[in-house]
């Protein structure tokens, strides 16, 4: 399973929490203030009703009674409008604090260098770009205002309690010592099953998206079955995750119940009992008996938020998590004096196998067009990751200009070396929209040229809006072929000095292929190009080849010079041309 990014600490969430808060403080405060006074106008009917009751036993008339009834009635509605504008402004804050987050969520995810995304996987991030995302929403949205209004109705209700009668406040408050037990079991659990939950459902996401993209080399190769057995593996540890998380609310929920009964219980008994022997009135037992009662609607809210937030407070965890994740190299990192690119002593080798390079010297002239050739699992494409910046090597060194590249921050990179792999996306919108990502300012001439040289610009004229065409989901959808000759279009418009192929042409056709490779050529005549090939004549155009056999540069030459040597090169030419 792949390495998981990182995940916060619970100081580290309550810091971000602040954050958010601080930053749309005035409608956090307008919030408060009008829960407060939704709370304070909700106390008035149970106490008014004491005074009712009170009253009649007292021999006061039915224009008494009407009086107080009104003033219950217009309490009431106030109440209902406080509440209702309460949570109305309680979701406008919600929404712009959740956009903040996706914004910073996003930010974050654009600045992760790719090795750390790769080792991750995709479905980590997705997970928490979607569903995790999505909690922290919801909980924004609705389980903060709701907890909010629960916690001060709770609050001024029991101060009510309190107010009417001391002794019976205190009843109350005794008769809800379960409930804290419970909450305690509960907390020191929560965390760390919904984490785990979270976890499960990131390592679901991934196995799925692996499988899918997959989809063809897994039936190739007859892998069907053990596919389907790690996304069972995968699926049943999901299951048994959230089985943990339903157990500890199974258990907290039943408990918090049967607490709720207790402190109304304990203030029947008690206020009966002083009633009895005339030391309170019935108004009085009466009264905070319906406040106790009432207050089983916001402790029951308050929980279940508290179950809410637990998940949510997992999912923002995960969410902030990305701000512990290694971030792209700053802005401000040293000039390249100029474009030659060497490789000294370098070898590399990932997580979890052995050495990859080891020990491999290179210098890459500029303007150069160098070929990468060699066997499956010689270290080609690991080669390309360190000369593309992705990955750094765990010992030598891989410069241009004398500055590591792993050490250029995102925009000198792209301006020095742009890796292109036979990997690629669409992007949703527009043939323009995809285009302008590598070059925002270019001009529709430009756009055209960047497709001519590539060998795109006669389908794209055909498409029903030329340029402006959708592509993606819901619109015009493009093969592999088509893919990557808008991945190649890109190239050009980004203008690279050192452009690397990473096998860019694999998915179109020999003769497209070799057509869009030449024209490539042509548009970067001055530029440095490195090939990765497996198809020998990108190697016979090149002005050397470099042979890689078992992590190691065997050979380095012209393609005349390594034939003539009758090396691993020689063998691999004859092999390609049938000899």
């Amino acid at each position: 399973m792949s390495a998981h990014l990182p995940v916060a600490e619970p100081a580290e969430v309550r810091r971000a929490a602040q954050r958010l808060i601080r930053a749309d403080g005035r409608a956090f405060a307008a919030v408060l203030g009008l829960n407060v006074l939704a709370a304070a106008a909700g106390l008035v009917g149970p106490w008014l009703l004491g005074r009712i009751i009170d009253d009649v036993r007292a021999g006061d008339g039915v224009d008494a009674v009407d009086r107080l009834a009104s003033v219950i009635l217009v309490c009431s509605l106030a109440q209902l409008l406080l509440a209702r504008w309460a949570r109305y402004v309680g979701h406008r804050f919600g929404e712009r604090t959740l956009a903040r987050v996706r914004e910073q969520f996003v930010e974050r995810a654009l600045s992760l260098p790719a090795s750390v995304v790769e080792r991750a996987g995709t479905g980590d991030l997705t997970a928490r770009g979607t569903a995790d995302v999505t909690v922290v929403g919801n909980t924004l949205r609705d389980a903060g205002p709701e907890l909010l209004i629960s916690c001060a109705q709770a609050l001024f209700i029991l101060g009510a309690v309190f107010v009417i009668a001391p002794l019976l406040g205190a009843c109350g408050v005794l008769g809800l010592v379960g409930i804290w037990f419970a909450l305690r079991w509960y907390l020191r659990r929560a965390r760390t099953a919904y984490l785990a939950e979270g976890t499960a459902t990131s390592d679901v996401a991934e196995i799925l998206a692996a499988t899918a993209s997959g989809a063809r080399t897994v039936e190739a190769f007859g892998l069907q079955r053990g596919r389907i057995t790690a996304s069972r593996q995968t699926l049943e540890t999901s299951r048994l995750r959230r089985m943990r998380t339903l157990f500890l609310r199974s258990v907290f929920f039943p408990a918090v119940e049967v607490s709720y009964v207790v402190p109304v219980v304990a203030v029947l008994l008690v206020g009966g009992a002083l009633h009895a022997r005339g030391a309170m009135s019935l108004g009085a037992v009466v009264a905070a008996t319906l406040y106790l009662r009432q207050l089983a609607e916001p402790l029951d809210q308050i929980l279940m938020q508290v179950e809410q937030l637990q998940s949510s407070g997992a999912s923002f965890a995960r969410v902030e998590g990305l701000a512990r994740a290694p971030r792209a190299v700053p802005s401000g990192s040293p000039t390249p004096v100029d474009d030659r690119i060497d490789v000294t002593d370098v070898r590399y080798s990932y997580d979890r196998g052995g050495e990859v390079l080891r020990g491999v010297d290179l210098t890459v002239r500029p303007g150069e067009r160098l070929a990468v050739v060699g066997p499956s699992g010689a270290g080609k494409t690991t080669l390309s990751r360190l000369l593309a910046g992705i990955d750094a090597p765990r010992s030598g060194s891989v410069t241009v200009g004398g500055v590591p590249i792993a050490d250029l921050d995102p925009e000198q990179l792209r301006r020095q070396v742009v890796l292109v792999t036979q990997e690629h996306h669409v992007f949703l919108g527009t043939v323009r929209d995809n285009l302008l990502i590598a070059e925002p300012a270019a001009d529709d001439e430009a756009l055209w040229a960047a497709l001519a040289a590539v060998g795109a610009d006669g389908w794209v004229r055909e498409l029903p809006d030329s340029l402006d065409t959708e592509l993606g989901t819901g619109g015009r959808r493009t093969d592999g072929s088509r893919a990557q000759q808008l991945a190649l279009a890109r190239v050009v418009l980004a203008d690279p000095h050192t452009l690397i192929l990473d096998e860019a042409t694999a998915l179109l056709d020999p003769t497209t292929a070799r057509h869009t490779e030449r024209a490539l050529a042509a548009v970067l005549e001055g530029r440095t190009v490195i090939a990765i090939a497996h198809r020998l004549h990108t190697a016979h155009d090149a002005d050397r080849v470099a042979v890689m056999e078992d992590g190691l540069l065997t050979e380095l030459g012209t393609h005349d010079e390594l034939v003539a040597a009758e090396g691993a090169y020689a063998a691999l030419w004859r092999t390609w041309h049938g000899d």
